[in-house]
């Protein structure tokens, strides 16, 4: 044997036992049972309320999605200038209502004079709630209309804004209040919003996985390494694709529900691509066509 060769079989035997060293001393943690996350079979969640049925994060999306049967809503918060939580997804006011400028330019009760459904065009393409009185609502509001609703809700302003610095305890404050600890499930995109809220939520509250939580268990998935993963989040909403990376793999889903982690998926509105994800092991689907959702749930 060469002396290359030598080397390379010691670096294998190296690697080897690294493996087999942290195969030992770690062992994978499921994530504790949340209140909020049991269920059995899988659940619909309305997209902003069902935002190809009414206009997005609105009173009247709600009610059609509630009356439709649905398990609950996947929405956004956003934080007024008065430092009120609204539902709300964008930064700025014009894509949906007749508003211009950034939300936090606003008081909550200036943004209840905006029309929310000044923009909607509904499947057949007609403007069917312009004028209707569609107004933006409070996540309180939202709460007390809904209490048998699972709520999940993103939380959008960037950390290192000024609403962003105090959503987190704001938000901590208000779900007490309504006592609702128990029916909700706090996400962000920002692993750092997540981690300040938990500073008050000390886990009592279902967490999502932000966009760096999913590329850490995703990563750990594929390698050889999966007892090194160890989930800071209690539920992962994701898209069937991640740049290159197909995260609907039945394996990844089942890696997943290992450690006590449902996998929902959005935004789903193809009904055979609903088949096919609650196929794979999902357990949740967040779709803008709450009505095809349910039918397929029917039929599963």
């Amino acid at each position: 044997m060469g002396k290359k060769s030598n080397v390379a079989f010691a670096l294998a035997a190296a690697a080897g036992a690294a493996w087999a060293s942290t195969k030992a001393l770690s062992k994978p943690q499921s994530r504790p049972p949340k209140k909020a996350l049991e269920y059995e079979q899988p659940i619909i969640l309305a997209h902003r309320g069902g935002s190809a049925l009414a206009p997005e994060c609105s009173p009247s999306a709600f009610e059609q999605a509630a009356k439709l049967g649905v398990h609950g809503f996947e929405i956004d918060i956003r934080l007024t200038k008065d430092e009120e939580i609204i539902v709300f997804h964008d930064e700025e006011l014009n894509k949906v209502t007749n508003f211009a400028g950034k939300v936090s330019d606003y008081t909550l009760a200036e943004l209840k004079e905006a029309d929310l459904g000044h923009h909607f065009l509904d499947v057949e393409g007609a403007p069917s709630f312009k004028n209707c009185g569609e107004q933006i609502i409070t996540l309180g509001e939202l709460l007390n209309s809904y209490p048998q609703m699972l709520i999940n809700m993103d939380m959008k302003d960037a950390p290192q804004t000024y609403e962003g610095s105090l959503m987190p305890s704001k938000l901590w404050r208000l779900l007490e209040e309504h006592q609702a600890l128990d029916r909700v499930v706090v996400a962000s995109f920002y692993d750092d919003q997540l981690d300040r809220f938990n500073l008050y939520a000390q886990n009592s509250v279902a967490l999502g996985a932000s966009e760096k939580e999913v590329k850490k268990a995703y990563t750990a998935y594929t390698s050889q390494f999966k007892h090194l993963y160890h989930p800071k989040a209690d539920v992962f909403q994701i898209p069937v694709r991640s740049n290159l990376f197909p995260l609907d793999n039945p394996g990844f889903i089942k890696f997943l529900n290992s450690l006590n982690i449902p996998v929902h998926y959005w935004t789903i509105d193809d009904p055979e691509m609903m088949k096919k994800l609650i196929s794979n092991g999902a357990k949740g689907i967040i779709t803008d066509r709450p009505d095809l959702a349910m039918e397929v749930l029917k039929l599963d």
